[in-house]
């Protein structure tokens, strides 16, 4: 799952490319399959969302959670996708910011399985 903050002023005109930005650089990245899209939007108020200094009103937060195996030239090809595709939709590096949050297949639960015991149709050791 992904998860977006930004000011809602700036986040809600780019929702759709933004997701697909994210989504380019997951395919490219981790070899993700195209419809495997779980991105969600948090679009904030100004007095909900403070910035570091040195930020514009384009500030973003982009979380990604996986589950753990990818090797470390793997995850920076995705953070260095992000931050060259991002800067189309006129966010520049200064204003991003992404983090990569890896668990265990044993703790993701979904389509009433663990991850450890799902087969997926995608390569985790990438």
């Amino acid at each position: 799952m992904i998860r977006i903050y930004g000011l809602k002023a700036h986040l809600d005109p780019i929702k759709a490319q933004l997701s697909d930005v994210i989504n380019e650089s997951m395919i490219e990245a981790l070899l993700y399959p195209d419809n495997k899209r779980a991105h969600r939007f948090f679009p904030m108020e100004s007095e909900d969302f403070y910035s570091p200094e040195g930020r514009s009103g384009k500030y973003t937060v982009i979380e990604i959670n996986l589950i753990e195996g990818r090797k470390v030239e793997t995850k920076k090809k995705l953070i260095h996708s992000l931050f060259q595709k991002a800067e189309a939709l006129g966010i520049e590096p200064i204003d991003l910011e992404i983090t990569l949050t890896e668990q265990p297949a044993h703790n993701w639960g979904f389509r009433g399985m663990t991850g450890d015991e799902a087969s997926l149709h995608y390569k985790i050791e990438v």
